[in-house]
């Protein structure tokens, strides 16, 4: 259904990611952007309400019918559960305490991946810094699909399911494009997360488990939050690597939306970043950016001209030290 898409390749480059320059240049111009360089430890606290949050929704959905359970998952479990996976995002910065308490972000990740339901803050730290250290790089950053998603989600109804199906790619495209040995670590945040789900089970039952899956699945999937995924990499306009979304919705994502910036500046908690934007307008207002995800999962549907090869590639220099 639909016609395939015109483009059969990534889009390779042989120039830098533009962040690291752009970086240099701001804070040459306005140093006092560094004092934006510290933890949030408000974070701390909004990610306890929400794990908490969630269990209450556990309890609650316990004796309801399979249609609300399912319905309650999609229209508030999902939001919360999108959430989650951004704040997991600003602690695999160490957003939450800072730096020089590293491994107490690490166990905070722990924390917040509860509610999720499948283990995933820890190997996400290793890989993300992977992808802002060598974005785009070839084997390197899983952020990038693989060449069957390119060659096969190639039509506007193949595309439509590669959105539903987003969650299960990023989970296992890294075992495809740069599989790296297990940590203790991930292990650890495994067989918590396990025994986690096995005393929801037998608590609760098995109605507030598929509640806590189908939350993280369908919010992951084709969901409103959701455009973020495609938003932040995906090359609309050609040469142009990463774009910004300043909707509402960043209200719910810990201002994930503020993307140019926090590549620019991934030491800066999202809730300082826009006034990075601010402070260096002129370095981000003349950038294309987006004002509606949903326009945007709209749009990389039905163009012809997008599709998950619409994404700018590097190749490997051969020095690269990954996390």
């Amino acid at each position: 259904m639909g016609n395939r898409v015109s483009r059969e390749d990534f889009e390779w480059v042989y120039t830098d990611q533009p962040h690291a320059t752009r970086r240099q240049e701001i804070l040459a111009k306005y140093p006092e952007i560094k004092s934006l360089m510290k933890p949030d430890s408000n974070l701390i606290w909004i990610v306890i309400m929400m794990v908490l949050t969630q269990f209450v929704a556990f309890y609650l959905v316990k004796d309801l019918d399979w249609k609300w359970v399912l319905f309650w998952a999609y229209a508030f479990g999902s939001c919360i559960n999108h959430s989650m996976t951004l704040a997991i995002h600003e602690v695999s910065h160490n957003s939450a305490f800072g730096h020089c308490k590293a491994m107490w972000n690490r166990w905070f990740g722990i924390f917040a991946n509860l509610p999720i339901g499948v283990p995933y803050s820890i190997s996400f730290k290793r890989y993300h810094m992977d992808h802002h250290r060598y974005l785009g790089g070839d084997g390197i950053d899983v952020d990038i699909p693989t060449d069957f998603e390119g060659w096969f989600f190639c039509t506007t109804f193949r595309k439509f399911i590669w959105v539903i199906l987003q969650p299960l790619f990023y989970a296992f495209r890294p075992l495809f494009i740069n599989p790296k040995p297990i940590s203790y670590l991930e292990i650890i945040n495994t067989v918590i997360q396990i025994t986690f789900d096995i005393v929801i089970y037998y608590v609760l039952g098995v109605k507030s488990l598929v509640y806590m899956l189908a939350a993280s699945l369908l919010g992951l999937g084709l969901h409103p939050i959701s455009g973020h995924f495609i938003a932040e990499h995906y090359m609309f306009l050609k040469g142009h690597e990463t774009y910004s979304y300043y909707g509402p919705l960043n209200l719910l994502t810990f201002n994930v939306g503020y993307h140019n910036e926090h590549h620019d500046f991934p030491n800066i908690p999202g809730k300082s970043l826009p006034l990075v934007r601010k402070i260096a307008a002129e370095y981000y207002d003349s950038l294309p950016h987006y004002n509606s995800w949903i326009k945007v999962l709209y749009d990389f549907v039905t163009d012809d001209t997008i599709s998950p090869y619409s994404r700018m590639k590097r190749h490997r220099k051969g020095n690269e030290v990954q996390e």
